[in-house]
């Protein structure tokens, strides 16, 4: 890159990162200076920024590298962990925020410790923060770094040595998410990942089409030709027992695994507390299951054409979508490509932040410490946590350049100590009124050790390993520890029956086309893993299977059968099934019945006042 193109792509990246802060400014100053502004958005968010902060906070650097070499090194079945994310985006959206909503939560160990105890909210700030410092937030950063390096030249740009350009690159983006979550609380994050948003959306979008017209000599149907009539096998999505991600782990625990992350990771969830109503917040969740539809043309297909025109000489899997970057991106779009990179990195260590810190000042200071705690000093007590946790941060990530090359399996399974039980837990907490507290922390013990003996202590401690891929361990381990709470539940029920009370402070009803564009994005899951199976792109003989077309159209009848129907006889009965949970058990009699036979809502004891 020469002298001119390295200015004209810095200053570009300046410019387009300060139009980001500006304008993340001007529509958050006003919503700092109360608990509900600064970690809730002052609950004002529509659909638009919860969709555009849920995509920016799910997708990083370290996907468009990682996913993109894997599909080089491989086929597209990776994509499951992204695509199959719709299912407990649904559920997230017509079942669990509800409830978050209704309760007026700000946190998920507040919504356990209303449910269970103080002892189990703890539990869970425990697991979230260790897991959140010590690996996730490092992980981020370094991760992110890694790709800046790849993509751009840093070291010799700058003329410094590449542990120098390590440090440089974390620290530049872990200041500026550290400012925009500490400073700019909930909002400030929201606007500026909806921007971001919009920018990788049209890089994203860009990349692969020009890359088809490398690809094509010039013309891009060519190159599209080519991509799927020959090297079929590299489209294949339907992942066998070899593979990174088979087939059956999409129905078992990657189901728990998306769940965890869709529907209970306080990071995640923290964006649709902040909705100004339910409709508004359903539509962002359900909206951000769309965008994840996009993924294997963003970041999967571009790792496809770069094995068309390289095959496997690549030195890394990872060089392949920088690779593709430096040959079909245009000069002038090289800062903006630059900036909406960066905005993906620090978009997900911002939102980690704020919540870290968020979990912080209500679920252990105000909690344990200063129940009267005025707004201004809950405030501060965040954002001096959040510095606290940024510095560790900053510190921790270069030092991962140093750890054995086995790190980053170890990151990848780490979440498995608390996604597990924590998803356990919410269940159990929303299903049953009868399961007591001890339960939940009897499982959380249990699933440390276990976990740990499952995917390295049998072969440290005693010399040999379970050969089960660790998806199907967070499956077996679900159940299990479901199981054992609902043994508590039946030899030591609660004494009393957990009632649930509503809060609600926004809007509760629910977004009129929830249902029907629910069961459009199910059926555009079912038609994507079509496409990208044997009887579609991955057949070999041709371009699709003779089968390819009928099963699409199957599909979609279906699908259009389904969503007329949901408008015609099933909006009004989930309508009312949530309307439901806004009255008290005695209203609800005195009022008669508002739901159809057979519909019957837990946590039936709620206020009156909030009809």
């Amino acid at each position: 890159m020469s002298a001119g193109n390295l200015w004209f792509t810095l200053l570009s990246c300046a410019l387009f990162m300060g139009i980001v802060a500006w304008v993340s400014y001007k529509k958050s100053k006003d919503d700092v200076g109360s608990t509900d502004g600064y970690f809730l958005a002052g609950r004002g968010l529509n659909g638009t920024f919860i969709a555009g902060s849920l995509l920016l906070t799910n997708l990083s650097a370290e996907q468009l590298v990682g996913l993109n070499g894997q599909a080089y090194r491989t086929n597209l079945t990776n994509m499951a962990w992204e695509v199959t994310a719709a299912i407990p985006i649904i559920i997230m959206a017509l079942y669990l925020l509800p409830k978050y909503l209704g309760g007026n939560f700000t946190t998920l160990p507040e919504f356990l410790s209303k449910r269970f105890d103080e002892g189990v909210r703890i539990y869970t700030v425990i697991l979230f923060m260790l897991g959140y410092v010590f690996v996730t937030s490092p992980s981020m950063l370094y991760s992110g770094a890694i790709a800046v390096l790849k993509l751009f030249d840093v070291p010799g740009i700058f003329g410094i040595s590449y542990e120098q350009s390590i440090w440089v690159v974390v620290w530049g983006i872990g200041i500026i998410g550290a400012v925009y979550a500490i400073f700019g609380g909930a909002k400030a994050v929201a606007v500026s990942d909806t921007l971001n948003g919009v920018g990788l959306l049209i890089i994203g979008a860009l990349v692969p089409i020009l890359g088809f017209v490398a690809l094509g000599g010039g013309n891009f149907l060519d190159g599209v030709k080519e991509l799927t009539t020959s090297h079929s096998e590299k489209l294949n999505a339907i992942g066998g027992p070899q593979d990174s991600v088979p087939f059956g782990t999409i129905f078992t625990g990657m189901i728990i695994a998306n769940l965890f992350y869709w529907a209970s990771n306080q990071y995640v969830i923290q964006r649709t507390l902040g909705a100004q109503n339910l409709a508004e917040g359903q539509k962002g969740v359900i909206i951000s299951g769309f965008y994840k539809l996009l993924i294997p043309l963003f970041m999967m297909i571009p790792g496809v054409i770069v094995f068309h025109q390289y095959g496997d000489s690549l030195k890394s899997v990872d060089l392949a979508y920088p690779t593709l970057i430096a040959q079909v991106l245009p000069t002038w779009l090289s800062g903006i490509f630059l900036a909406v990179l960066l905005g993906a990195v620090f978009s997900s260590f911002n939102a980690l932040l704020n919540s870290a810190a968020t979990m912080f000042a209500l679920d252990v200071y105000k909690a344990r410490f200063n129940p009267k705690v005025s707004d201004k000093k809950l405030i501060m007590v965040s954002q001096w946590f959040g510095t606290f946790l940024a510095l560790v941060t900053l510190f921790i990530a270069p030092l991962l350049m140093y750890a054995p090359n086995g790190l980053w399996d170890l990151i990848r399974k780490f979440t498995g100590f608390f996604n597990v039980p924590i998803i356990a837990i919410v269940l159990i907490g929303v299903l049953t009124k009868y399961v007591p507290a001890i339960a939940c922390k009897v499982i959380v013990i249990f699933h440390v050790i276990t976990y740990y003996m499952l995917i390295w202590g049998t072969e440290q401690l005693f010399g040999f390993k379970w050969e089960i891929n660790f998806i199907y361990i967070y499956a077996i381990l679900f159940a299990v520890e479901i199981a054992i709470m609902l043994t508590f539940g039946w030899i030591k029920p609660r004494s009393t029956p957990f009632e649930f009370k509503s809060r609600a402070v926004v809007d509760m009803v629910p977004w009129k086309y929830a249902l029907s564009t629910s069961i459009l994005l199910l059926a555009l899951v079912v038609m994507t893993y079509i496409v990208f199976s044997p009887i579609g792109l991955a057949y070999e003989q041709a371009a699709v299977s003779p089968y390819f077309w009928p099963a699409i159209f199957g599909v979609a009848a279906l699908a259009a059968f389904f969503m007329v129907w949901s408008v015609k006889f099933w909006n009004k009965r989930y309508a009312d099934y949530v309307s439901k949970q806004q009255l008290n058990l005695k209203e609800s009699r005195r009022r008669g019945k508002l739901v159809p036979t057979g519909i019957k809502p837990k946590f039936v004891k709620y206020s009156s006042k909030q009809v």
